[in-house]
């Protein structure tokens, strides 16, 4: 090689492994890391100088929501000023493709609301994505719930053997048109009355395609432990990979239980492929939902369709406001809407951070209002508050759990490490200031050390802001995914 197209010069690269980072230059030609380490006999069109800056692979956002902001908004500002460079979409169950319905059940996701983005087919889906050419690369998920609304006429029951034939068929499309595999939301309305055998038999589709299978699971609180082992039984039943999502101990009673769960999942991954995926916030969001919002010290409305008044409020707030409701009768008189639900100890998402195994999602929600700060912060908030303020992971392994890890366990070809032949997504960020600014007054703020992010050897984030580079793909399976590549 004579020439490269880019030149970074004199980094800290942390590799993605996990191993200790190195002091070297990395070479880009067209889409690919052409050289890493001394490469100052070569020269190239443009050149950065990298030097007190650390260079990584591009962050991996293993649980999103960004199916139909991969369209709307192609070039993805939330994920990309903060590094990630890949998205998995499709998660909790809820999928744009395939969706064959005509009508729209209540329990759908808002994400489903708007017609033109229904997909029939998940090929449909994949060629909205191509010709969309967003920012950043998307793997996809099919979404079980989106499945059963295409082949049940009543949710609030098991689905009978031909309805699990037909979610089968679908399935089988959406594998054969790339989809990575299927996810779960077993927790929510229009998919709690799937049993594990429903769910183990269609997820035994992609056996033989080593598919993989993510599950927001039935329950994260009182029955935290249980649910863990039925995502895990299905698996096993399945003879398919789990990935137990945005995993929390949920609601003050349970604080302190993750010092439980943690070592469950440890003894399930010694006998089966089992992972798991957090973000680094003591609040979830979904749904606003009345049977749950007396779970939570605290509940703030991010949307409200009927009422939008109620956006960004408090819903104790609110309640007062209608007279003095009680928290349920207050959610049940407004939704549908969005909520932010402050549940968990920040004990438990400190040690779930901080587990070496644990790869990290931001489970952000684009379409809300007012959205949960994780949609824009959950990667610098991992490497600058958690990282370097409390000192609770190295850097080494904080990238690992973003990029390596994940990229490993979901399969993503040449992507995860930063090695000569791998995809150029890379991201480099001052370590000394890298730190989300995105908080739950001011949601859409960009994170601050972020100083440039490639995609496929092209910019798309420098200097605060879009290029307005699209070089992103849709990473289909077989094509771009092959287990164990970290």
């Amino acid at each position: 090689m004579s020439r490269a197209d880019l030149i970074l010069r004199g980094g800290d690269v942390v590799d993605g492994s996990g191993g200790a980072r190195l002091r070297a230059d990395v070479a880009i030609t067209a889409d690919r890391i052409a050289a890493v380490g001394d490469l100052g006999a070569l020269a190239a069109d443009r050149e950065i100088d990298a030097a007190g800056l650390v260079i990584t692979p591009g962050f991996i956002d293993v649980h999103t929501h960004d199916d139909r902001y991969l369209l709307e908004e192609p070039l993805m500002p939330a994920k990309a000023s903060q590094g990630v460079t890949t998205v998995v979409v499709g998660n909790c169950g809820s999928s744009l493709a395939p969706y064959t319905r005509a009508d729209l059940p209540a329990q759908a996701s808002l994400m489903l609301s708007d017609p033109k983005y229904r997909f029939p087919t998940a090929g449909g889906y994949f060629a909205a994505l191509d010709e969309a050419r967003p920012a950043l690369n998307a793997a996809v998920l099919v979404g079980h719930r989106s499945l059963r609304f295409n082949a049940m006429d009543d949710l609030e029951r098991p689905a009978t053997g031909s309805e699990i034939g037909q979610m089968r068929l679908q399935l089988r499309e959406a594998l054969d048109a790339g989809a990575i595999g299927m996810s779960t939301g077993l927790f929510y309305p229009g998919a709690q009355k799937a049993t594990k055998e429903e769910v183990a038999e269609i997820a035994a589709e992609m056996r033989a395609d080593d598919g993989i299978y993510t599950a927001h699971i039935r329950d994260e609180g009182d029955r935290l432990l249980e649910a863990i082992e039925e995502a895990a039984e299905i698996g096993r039943l399945a003879g398919v990979q789990v990935v137990l999502s945005h995993h929390k101990a949920a609601g003050r009673t349970n604080f302190g239980k993750t010092a439980l769960s943690l070592p469950l999942i440890e003894k399930l991954m010694a006998s089966q492929r089992l992972a798991f995926d957090v973000y680094p916030y003591i609040a979830s969001s979904t749904a606003l939902l009345p049977a749950i919002v007396d779970r939570a010290d605290r509940v703030h409305i991010t949307w409200c369709k009927g009422r939008p008044e109620f956006a960004n409020r408090d819903l104790d707030q609110v309640a007062k406001e209608l007279g003095g409701l009680s928290r349920q009768d207050a959610a049940a008189a407004v939704i549908p809407a969005g909520a932010i639900y402050f549940t968990m100890d920040e004990a438990d998402v400190s040690r779930v951070v901080a587990h070496p195994k644990s790869m990290i999602g931001s489970d952000g929600i684009p379409s809300d209002a007012f959205p949960h700060p994780r949609l824009w912060g959950t990667f610098p908030r991992v490497l600058g508050h958690y990282g370097r303020n409390l000192g609770l992971l190295p850097l080494e392994l904080a990238v690992h759990k973003m990029t390596g890890l994940p990229a490993a366990e979901f399969g993503l070809k040449d992507r995860g490490l930063l090695r000569p032949g791998a995809y150029a997504d890379l991201v480099l960020f001052d370590p000394s200031t890298v730190l989300d600014t995105a908080t739950f007054d001011s949601p859409k703020q960009p994170a601050s050390g972020i100083v440039e992010v490639l995609v496929n050897g092209e910019t798309i984030w420098a200097k605060g802001a879009s290029t307005g580079a699209r070089p992103g793909r849709a990473l289909r399976r077989q094509a771009d995914t092959t287990r164990g590549q970290g």
